[in-house]
């Protein structure tokens, strides 16, 4: 979690900083020092961050490759953490092949805002960073500086200031030879790439039109005890407050917006979109929205609906449909038109959260590390897109977004008084806002 530190520079001057290094050193490339090129020893892994999706991504890093080793834990929390260390106990227990490579030390597990500092000057080679999305690119900014490999979970901002600083990062990132995969997962899934590599020779002709959906019913709320603040109350409950998750359009939908880039080769130029809070309206869910529906215009005029839902008792879809000049795909598993292909039922199954981690390992130990970080954060701006549209009521442009001046997540964050912003109001809210506005 992002920490109050009397070294801290403000989130701004983060942003700035980083943006100016970005543009100012041209290094050459370098492979990370703690892994040559083609090398068999073991890689250390790190957790920052250890909730669920955390201790999930633990597992599937340990499971994805031979000698990788854990050896280090952080989060705000302390019981996550030992929780996380409960589960890691169980699931070695249940897989024995897990047992040895679980290696984490008292020493080496760490609590309270400055966690992540002290996970990474540890001798971890890859950090896995699986926080609430606004402390992402704070994070990641410093493992790329402390010269760790990364895996962060999607999405990679909540807002344009954090987009700013991962793309920033991504690039220094290539410069030091240091690798970056995303929780994209679909991106490592055979029959989402089989279909893509079809899509982009041309199997259903131009992309002219486009669906993405997910639709689903509603996520866990944690009740508020007494003894926590304002700021505790809300981290807890992070999938409920813009500034921790960027809203589920960004925190959820990000998947299927995410394919829709890959498919059309490109980001949006602008959107329109509605959405609203109509069943999950207690102050205990915070002020996000549990709807969109957002049309996003790309490059070639072409047009992508988007649709996402979190209420209960409704019906469920989650997927995305591809509309060509030649025919049609649901983007992993089926083409029909010109050039009609299914995904083999009986291929080998594979888990993409796993391959995702096997990618980035090999790609480290082949010195030729993976760097997804730019695609990501501009899948996670386009999201952030739709949501704007949807909570300002008006069009918004890709280039107005990425030069304005909103900014969510709060300079310092502590436990204390944190106010809740209001429900977006169309027509009202604006889109240049900041955490003490927003």
């Amino acid at each position: 979690m992002t920490p109050k530190h009397p070294r801290d520079v403000t989130r701004r001057e983060f942003v700035e900083t980083t943006a100016a290094a970005t543009a100012a050193i041209a290094l050459p490339l370098a492979h990370a020092p703690s892994i040559a090129r083609g090398a068999p020893q073991t890689i250390r892994i790190a957790l920052i961050g250890c909730g669920g999706r955390g201790t999930g991504a633990v597992k599937d890093c340990l499971t994805s490759s031979e000698n990788i080793e854990l050896v280090a834990l952080g989060d705000l929390f302390p019981d996550h953490l030992a929780k996380c260390r409960e589960s890691l106990t169980t699931m070695a227990t249940e897989d024995p092949t897990l047992k040895p490579k679980v290696k984490v030390k008292d020493s080496q597990c760490f609590v309270g805002f400055d966690a992540y500092r002290k996970v990474l000057e540890g001798n971890a080679d890859l950090v896995l960073l699986a926080t609430p999305p606004a402390f992402r690119a704070r994070h990641l900014a410093a493992a790329i500086d402390a010269g760790k490999h990364v895996f962060m979970e999607k999405p990679v901002a909540v807002d344009p200031q954090g987009v700013h600083a991962v793309m920033g990062s991504a690039e220094l990132a290539a410069q030091k030879g240091l690798a970056i995969v995303a929780g994209t997962q679909r991106r490592h899934d055979a029959g989402y790439r089989a279909a893509m590599e079809r899509i982009h020779d041309g199997a259903i002709g131009d992309i002219v039109a486009a669906d993405v959906y997910w639709n689903q019913g509603g996520l866990w709320m944690k009740p508020r005890e007494p003894s926590w603040s304002d700021a505790e109350w809300q981290i807890r409950n992070w999938l409920y407050f813009t500034w921790l998750s960027g809203d589920h359009i960004v925190e959820q939908h990000i998947h299927n917006i995410d394919v829709a880039n890959w498919a059309f080769g490109a980001h949006p130029v602008k959107a329109i979109g509605v959405g609203g809070r109509q069943r999950r309206t207690d102050p205990a869910y915070g002020h996000i929205f549990d709807h969109f529906a957002v049309e996003f215009e790309y490059p070639n005029g072409a047009r992508l609906r988007s649709m996402c839902r979190q209420q209960d008792g409704t019906a469920s879809r989650v997927g995305e449909r591809f509309v060509g000049t030649r025919g049609t795909s649901d983007g992993h598993a089926v083409i029909e038109g010109a050039a009609p292909w299914s995904w083999d039922p009986q291929a080998p199954k594979i888990n993409p959260y796993v391959q995702e981690h096997a990618d980035l390992i090999a790609s480290i130990r082949a010195g030729r590390p993976l760097n997804e970080g730019r695609q990501v954060a501009e899948s996670t701006l386009t999201a952030i897109m739709g949501r704007e549209a949807a909570y300002t009521g008006q069009e918004v442009a890709w280039d107005e977004l990425l030069n304005c001046q909103q900014d969510l997540v709060p300079t310092e964050v502590q436990f204390g008084p944190m106010p809740v912003p209001p429900v977006a109001m169309p027509g009202q809210t604006i889109l240049a806002r900041s955490w003490r506005s927003a």
